[in-house]
């Protein structure tokens, strides 16, 4: 007679109130739009300048129509020396063009405005999930990359500066050989970038200064 044995893995379940590390977040793009979103700075002293100077034309306009039609006009606005003035006018006379230049120069300002993107309040870091939004104040991640800088044997000091999408690194040293050592500095700073997982790329300088 043989008797078969089935044999069974056991799995143990960790012991109540055991401390489970916690899993890594997972790359999102989704979450990683969310995050660059929420953190975007944003224009709104201009914009908000705009809004009033065109709300302010708009009703302005909207009386002397109003007034016009009742009968009553305001006259706010010369228009009939405007239009006269604009009549007998050439283009070519020098108050014409330097109207148009200061115009078209306002412009081409708040248009760069509105472009340029401003300085960042919070960096956003990855979170994997797009209801969860994590960021950094600047100071504090260029107070991380410094820290990491001064970790570096020979660095006396280090001071770190966000510059756009850089990060640029000077530390202070007594060694010679710069070149290699800043080469250290650079490795050092991106081993502890990369453990921060930003979002968005950033670029990483070192600006090795010798202290005599």
């Amino acid at each position: 007679m043989t008797t078969h044995e089935t044999r069974r893995d056991v799995v143990q379940e960790p012991p109540s109130g055991a401390h489970r590390l916690p899993a890594p977040p997972q790359h999102s793009r989704a979450a990683d739009r969310a995050a660059v979103r929420a953190f975007r700075p944003s224009r709104r002293v201009p914009a908000v300048v705009v809004a009033t100077l065109l709300a302010l034309l708009s009703l302005l306009v909207l009386a002397e129509t109003i007034s016009a039609l009742a009968g009553r006009p305001l006259r706010l606005i010369p228009y009939d020396r405007m239009l006269a003035w604009a009549g007998s006018t050439l283009w070519s006379d020098p108050r014409v063009l330097v109207g148009a230049a200061v115009t078209t120069l306002l412009g081409l300002v708040l248009l760069a405005i509105a472009l340029v993107p401003g300085r960042p309040r919070m960096v956003p870091v990855r979170s994997g999930d797009p209801d969860l939004i994590i960021g950094l104040r600047p100071r504090s991640v260029t107070r991380a990359l410094a820290h990491a800088a001064e970790q570096v044997p020979g660095v006396r000091s280090a001071r770190a500066t966000l510059r756009g999408h850089t990060f640029a690194v000077t530390p202070t040293t007594c060694r010679r050989d710069v070149e290699g050592f800043g080469q250290d500095v650079r490795g050092a700073v991106l081993t502890r970038l990369a453990a921060l997982d930003l979002v968005e790329p950033y670029r990483v300088s070192v600006n090795v200064r010798e202290q005599r």
